[in-house]
């Protein structure tokens, strides 16, 4: 017993390698097939939910353990405080494989096919339960490990990354259930077949004109970024980027300058980019006399437009209920935004833009609410509060899956990394590096058109998941009568 369990601790861990900036895209093909081994010889339901509990702790401590960079080496939070609140919030995340081990051992059907694609379906509606919700976290989804070479990417237009998951799965389970070896090999390449070949269809078109745009990472630390004392180092850090960096469109990253958008002096608004296009990250505030995570779009110091980040993110962007007495005690600046709501593209420098703010493109469903309208997606981010660690590589990795979800280019524009230019296809073209002051100028042109993901989102791949379940409750209904 104790063996399966520290198997599966380290199969989680290991399948983190198959995503960025590590990779190796076929690992966690390997990783799942030996956990459905363990799960299809666990004795009992129990079992297999603790096989899946070790399996989702080894995953997530590896693989979000920029948690821990952020409360302790940035927010300077006590290091066993800072370790105690990791392992809980990765111990709560580790409950989504364990229920998914315990429902697919109260329902498989012993049969290799059923219990392959009931498997395939739990996972995914596990993995849409994680990430559904205001409060969700949808990192490190499974379908985020295709995003490269891998023919499974060639789904994301038509089934997001959701789906791409259950594709992922079923291969997995048909191997690891020995689903007649021939046929099972026969699915896996006629599915990896079909994926490279929409890979190569071309769902949305150029449209309208291309304008050049400057991405600005001002690089600033967060330690000192919210310091009064050290205001003028990110007033001198982005006036002398985008003089030496002049483009049609200047972008600024998430709260480029750290102080409300009213209080930003009008001179400097309009000396950064002059009669051109600007949009900034920056905090703004609302009707209700509240403030927002807002995106400001500007031509010659005046103000054409802006988006407030609509997916707050709980405990750094607002206050859950009853827990006022944490940010009193922690003291983090900005904190209990109001969210945006309904909002519509930015038309800036002539090309319909969809904006999104921090970890909003990890939200496939999300991104297409403005969509097919919009030409080109643009997230604005400061990452500064994870430092070193692998956020930041698999930030962008889900930024990537956003474009080929949607045929659209996402542009970044980022704090401290990583600020990119991501074809329609989702290839980065151009990246500048971590943690250094600079500014990437890159020439976009919009696209029109919808993919099936756009017109479907997540329907498509959570109808595929309940189907996929559907024999091996028919089954087992069968089999109690």
């Amino acid at each position: 017993m104790k063996k399966s369990l520290a198997a599966a601790l380290l199969l989680g861990a290991a399948t983190v390698a198959g995503f960025a900036p590590f990779d190796i895209f076929p690992l966690p093909f390997a990783t799942l097939l030996f956990l459905f081994m363990l799960w299809r010889g666990a004795t009992t339901a129990a079992y297999a939910a603790l096989i899946g509990f070790c399996w989702g702790l080894g995953f997530f401590l590896t693989g979000v353990s920029w948690i821990y960079v952020s409360l302790h080496d940035v927010g300077e939070m006590a290091l066993p405080l800072a370790a105690a609140a990791t392992a809980l919030f990765c111990s709560c995340l580790a409950l989504f494989p364990a229920l998914t081990g315990y429902c697919f051992k109260r329902l498989a059907a012993r049969s290799p096919l059923a219990d392959a694609l009931l498997l395939a379906g739990l996972w995914t509606l596990g993995e849409w339960l994680r990430g559904a919700n205001i409060a969700g976290f949808p990192w490190l989804s499974l379908a985020y490990s295709q995003t490269g070479w891998s023919p499974l990417a060639g789904y994301a237009p038509i089934i997001g990354s959701y789906g791409i998951t259950f594709l992922l799965v079923l291969m997995a389970g048909l191997v690891a259930f020995n689903w007649w070896r021939g046929r099972a090999l026969l699915i896996i390449v006629a599915l990896l077949c079909v994926g490279g070949v929409s890979r190569a269809i071309p769902w949305t078109k150029q449209t309208g004109k291309e304008i050049s745009v400057s991405l600005l990472q001002g690089n600033i630390p967060q330690s000192i970024k919210w310091d009064p004392t050290r205001l003028d180092l990110s007033f001198d850090t982005y006036r002398r980027l985008a003089k030496d960096h002049p483009a049609q469109l200047l972008v600024l990253p998430e709260t480029a300058i750290p102080l409300l958008f009213d209080e930003i002096p009008p001179d400097y608004l309009r000396d950064l980019n002059g009669p051109n296009a600007l949009l900034m990250g920056t905090a703004a505030r609302t009707a209700s006399g509240r403030y927002a995570n807002a995106a400001m779009a500007m031509t010659g110091g005046s103000v054409d437009g802006g988006y407030a980040k609509s997916h707050l993110v709980p405990f750094g962007e607002y206050v859950p209920p009853g827990f006022a007495w944490f940010f009193d005690w922690v003291r983090i600046p900005m904190t209990n935004f109001e969210p945006g709501q309904n909002q519509k593209p930015l038309s800036i420098a002539g090309l319909k833009m969809a904006i999104n703010i921090c970890y909003e493109d990890a939200f496939g469903e999300e991104i297409i609410r403005q969509l097919p309208e919009a030409e080109v997606l643009i997230n604005l981010s400061n990452t500064a509060w994870f430092g070193h660690s692998l956020a930041q590589p698999q930030h962008l990795q889900m930024a990537r899956m956003r474009a080929m979800e949607t045929g659209r280019p996402m542009l970044r524009a980022t704090n401290t990394g990583m600020t990119a230019a991501i074809d329609a296809n989702g290839k980065v073209t151009d990246l500048l590096p971590e943690f250094e002051e600079g500014a990437l100028t890159v020439d976009v042109q919009g696209y029109a058109g919808a993919t099936p993901f756009v017109l479907a989102g997540n329907g498509g791949a959570l109808l595929l998941a309940i189907l996929a379940m559907m024999p091996a409750i028919m089954h087992r209904r069968r089999a109690a009568r």
